[in-house]
């Protein structure tokens, strides 16, 4: 079963169809190699009895032959600040240690009404606020990719690694990610898998647990940028109950064979911002790399500026710390989250029950945000944020009168060491890592990264591509393109 768990999705639902392998067989080979892989710590939990029930009523319907779609009998795993019925979602944080939602996230309905079956949740930096995945009360996840022992392993990125290590080991064929400033990106990169955030409003956030709500973007990450699209065609589409989702109907995405594409007369933009001084050697020789291969077929490659990039990285910080400020004011100890043992007084339940629920991450980010929102701050922080905010916008805007696609890094280094990486604040943490992934978020546009090569000491480089809103066709279209030409060397130097 190790072959069929490392093929892609199109091979699997024809053996499935074929009646080759059975969706309960596949389930238990799952489950059997996520317990075998425990160590790098994917999984907040595994949802094993679901996932046989799910897996037998994908049997009936392959019996039939009718089964609900391509990802049908399927495992597949959603991170853990996804709702998802009756089984726990904690946000890898104290405050929701106790939480068992009542109702399905869309996203994850809708996989569920596709036949897909649910693994188990996913490890996050708590309620997502990180780029590192290690902060979460379940312990950090650990990158496949050089690990040693568990002294000496890379981060996984964030903050949802626990989904990229799970695609990356072969333990599911997809999963869910969220992407705020790069989360689902990120992770896509140091693990070696591709990992897409759509346009805003192309994909439902009804039920995931809010971050920063006019960023938030529920991500997708696979091993290959068609499994992507089988994801992609599955969740995206308007919702009602998600009046930022994009009215306008979804089309399902349709990509040639990789052998009759053509990049011939594309026009790829080269952000001069992006190289910044703390990009790697080896991270900008695979972005020319790209560069130059994509001008050798055909491509029309010229450097072009995004002005404002180099305040994107403040404007959002503030953005989210501000937004998280109102989204966590929920979590009272008393309607919602962790209730502290405490009967002094209201405010007293309130801060105590806040101090021990929440993280020192999560409690700096509310506390600065609420700085930012006093009414003497609000014009000097918030209101200018939003302002230049609109700038980053416009420079996109602006840029595809003369290109229709961005070439950048996806991160500036490979995956950083844990021991280094832990020694940093969460605030330089993620000035850093998120420094290519952000801006996008900024602006609500697509972006995708995919692997390119290992560097020198074994970890994965990756790429990301930008296009306009709701260019995803051809986005995923000149990413498979890449994809094919480079042939990342996908489950070599596991352990």
């Amino acid at each position: 079963m190790d072959k069929v768990l490392n093929t892609n999705i199109k091979n699997v639902f024809r053996l499935l169809s074929e009646n080759a392998i059975t969706p309960p067989i596949l389930t238990e080979a799952a489950l059997n190699r996520a317990k075998q892989l425990a160590k790098y710590n994917a999984f907040i939990a595994l949802t094993e009895s679901l996932a046989k029930n799910q897996s037998k009523q994908s049997q009936e319907r392959y019996n039939t032959k009718k089964p609900a779609s391509e990802i049908d009998g399927l495992p597949i795993t959603i991170k853990d600040n996804f709702c998802t019925k009756e089984v726990a979602t904690t946000c890898a944080s104290k405050m929701l240690e106790n939480f068992n939602p009542t109702y399905n996230a869309t996203v994850v309905e809708r996989l569920e009404n596709a036949g897909a079956i649910l693994l188990g949740k996913s490890n996050l930096d708590q309620f997502a606020m990180g780029s590192g995945t290690v902060d979460s009360i379940y312990g950090p996840s650990k990158n496949i990719w050089n690990y040693q022992d568990d002294e000496n392993f890379h981060i996984a990125g964030g903050s949802s690694g626990g989904s990229a290590i799970a695609v990356a080991t072969g333990i599911c064929y997809g999963a869910l990610g969220s992407d705020t400033g790069g989360s689902t990106r990120n992770p896509a990169s140091y693990c070696g898998v591709v990992g897409l955030k759509p346009t805003y409003g192309l994909v439902s956030r009804w039920g995931l647990i809010p971050l920063v709500n006019s960023m938030d973007v529920p991500g997708i990450l696979t091993r290959t940028v068609d499994d992507c699209v089988s994801m992609l065609n599955v969740v995206a589409g308007f919702d009602s109950k998600d009046s930022t989702t994009l009215e306008k109907p979804y089309r399902k995405i349709r990509l040639p064979n990789a052998n009759k594409m053509s990049v011939k007369a594309l026009k790829v933009g080269i952000p001069k911002e992006y190289f910044n001084e703390h990009l790697t050697s080896e991270v900008y020789d695979v972005w020319n790399e790209v560069a130059n291969l994509l001008e050798n077929d055909g491509a029309i490659v010229k450097q072009v500026s995004l002005p404002n990039t180099e305040h994107s990285i403040v404007c959002y910080s503030i953005l989210n710390q501000c937004e998280v400020a109102s989204n966590m004011a929920r979590y009272d100890g008393i309607e919602f989250g962790y209730r502290a043992d405490e009967n002094e007084s209201t405010e007293k339940l309130y801060a105590t029950s806040r101090s021990m629920g929440f993280n020192e991450v999560v409690r700096n980010r509310i506390l600065t945000g609420n700085y930012f929102l006093l009414i003497r701050n609000y014009e000097k922080y918030f209101n200018k944020a939003l302002k230049i905010r609109r700038l980053i916008a416009d420079d996109f805007h602006k840029v595809w009168e003369d290109v229709q696609v961005l070439l950048t890094p996806t991160t500036l280094t490979t995956a950083p060491v844990y021991k280094d990486f832990v020694q940093k604040t969460n605030r330089d943490q993620c000035a850093l890592q998120d420094y290519c992934t952000q801006p996008a978020n900024m602006a609500g546009i697509p972006a995708v990264s995919i692997p390119i090569k290992l560097s020198q000491n074994g970890l994965p480089i990756s790429i990301q591509l930008m296009g306009r809103n709701l260019s995803e066709p051809m986005l995923l279209a000149v990413a498979k393109y890449i994809e094919n030409i480079v042939q990342f060397p996908h489950f070599v130097n596991r352990k």
